[in-house]
């Protein structure tokens, strides 16, 4: 037999050789022996052992457009079998060039730029660096500080991390952060609650920034980092409605240029194309990945207005990845984008979140351990409280969250997990964030899901007491 020459055949003599016995994967998952996911189609998983899950996290708040696209599949392979791989400082490509022009016709800022890199992470960072850059172009070499919010979460790089303001995930590495500096996170539901560093009125919230800022000194301060609603950190928060327009005017009032996190909020997720949408707020610099690619390809990019752009420009930008300005991830990019335009998907999310909301408030609005659900389109939130009225958490140890998401997994639903939102270590969340594509049967499948799982998990916890 001749050797196989199609794309995607091999032949025995040219196969790898089995992995050795020894070999391990470090893996994410806290489950010892996670299955074996091997197909994926609309808001379903398929795994090795013949269970299915609907993903009502779109793995984590990533897949919009849905799993098992074939024309996203197609689209990467006819990409990858012209061109795969060009070096950004050498070459630009068709895809990338093209997907700039189309995309930049949806971002919330005035001619804007992309600098495509491989995730929201590197995205945060190369953001970082593209305000640093600004302020030395312009003769503001004393502009060094960032400011980002308790509460949030940009990354786990270690840039990313330290401007992150997320608790349980700083704590194992604290010794290597703290260049940066936070302000109250914009969290009615906690306001004024003991450890949770949250404020609930959009003056107080605008008042402190001012402050920090006059605190910091003149002219000392590059940026301002938050998410449109926080999504990991705090279950989709969403901030008091003047909120945005107030802080955008602190931050020209000062020369400090606004970095909107779009990386879970963008691309139609919270029913509009970025969550700034909804405040008709427009920042300096934007960051963008999730559901850039829907999860089919590593991708993101930070965004920077024209005036940003052209002084970055002109100065030079030391900065770089192997695998930014990637023509396989520009293709895929564009090939999501032309699918959420085409099937009216971030107008689908507004929709369907409306119809997720009103079934999440009917089976677990009155639950006694329910304290709030919260979000815009289909990103919701569910922050669970021992008591209603006082909003006291479950206590950590309780691992509430953990038993919520494996009583459902066990039945077949996926949840996205948080926890040490009350205080940084206590508190209990999950988030909701289905494709776009989800039907109104998942939709009811994933209220009602939930609701069962609450309550198993409640019962495991008593039943653990008692013992």
């Amino acid at each position: 037999m001749s050797p196989a020459r199609t794309i995607g055949l091999v032949s025995d003599h040219d196969r790898p050789p089995p992995v050795p016995a020894t070999g391990r994967v470090f893996r994410r998952a806290a489950i010892p022996d996670p299955p074996v996911a091997v197909r994926a189609h609309g808001a379903t998983i398929e795994t090795a052992d013949g269970r299915t899950y609907l993903d009502a996290a779109g793995g984590a708040i990533v897949v919009n457009v849905g799993h098992g696209r074939e024309s996203i599949a197609r689209v990467m392979a006819e990409q990858a079998g012209r061109l795969a791989y060009a070096h950004g400082s050498v070459f630009t490509n068709e895809p990338l060039e093209a997907y700039a022009v189309e995309v930049g016709r949806r971002l919330p800022l005035d001619s804007p730029a992309i600098y495509p890199v491989s995730g929201g992470s590197e995205a945060i960072e190369t953001a970082l660096k593209m305000a640093r850059a600004y302020h030395l172009a312009r003769g503001e070499g004393e502009r060094w500080i960032v400011v980002a919010r308790s509460g949030s979460y940009h990354g786990n790089t270690l840039g990313a991390l330290d401007l992150s303001g997320r608790k349980p995930l700083r704590r194992p590495y604290e010794g290597w952060l703290g260049r940066f500096r936070h302000v109250s996170a914009a969290y009615p539901y906690r306001a004024g609650h003991p450890g949770a560093d949250a404020l609930g009125s959009a003056d107080e919230l605008a008042a402190e920034l001012d402050m920090t800022l006059e605190r910091a000194g003149p002219g000392t301060v590059a940026a301002f980092v938050a998410e449109p609603i926080v999504g990991a950190a705090l279950a989709a928060a969403v901030p008091p409605e003047r909120y945005w327009p107030a802080i955008a005017e602190v931050c020209r009032r000062h020369g400090v240029l606004l970095i909107a996190d779009e990386v879970m909020t963008g691309f139609g997720r919270t029913g509009r194309w970025f969550g700034l949408d909804h405040w008709g707020v427009r920042p300096d610099i934007l960051v963008a990945a999730k559901g850039a690619t829907s999860g089919y390809w590593p991708f993101g990019f930070a965004a920077a207005s024209g005036a940003v752009y052209e002084t970055v420009r002109a100065a030079g930008f030391v900065h770089g990845f192997t695998y930014s300005h990637h023509a396989v991830g520009a293709a895929v990019a564009r090939e999501v984008l032309r699918i959420l335009e085409d099937e009216a998907l971030v107008e689908a999310s507004a929709v369907k979140g409306a119809r997720l909301r009103a079934l999440l408030e009917a089976r677990l609005g009155a639950h006694p351990n329910v304290g709030e659900i919260r979000g815009l389109g289909l990103m919701q939130g569910l922050e669970f409280v021992a008591d209603r009225e006082t909003r006291e958490p479950f206590p950590r140890a309780a691992r509430l969250t953990e038993t919520i998401v494996a009583a459902a997994r066990e039945h077949g639903l996926l949840l996205y997990p948080g926890t040490g939102n009350a205080n940084g270590t206590d508190g209990d969340m999950v988030l909701l964030g289905p494709p776009f594509i989800v039907t109104d049967d998942e939709l009811t499948r994933i209220a009602d899901g939930l609701a069962e799982a609450l309550d198993a998990a409640l019962d495991r916890i008593a039943a653990t007491a008692v013992r």
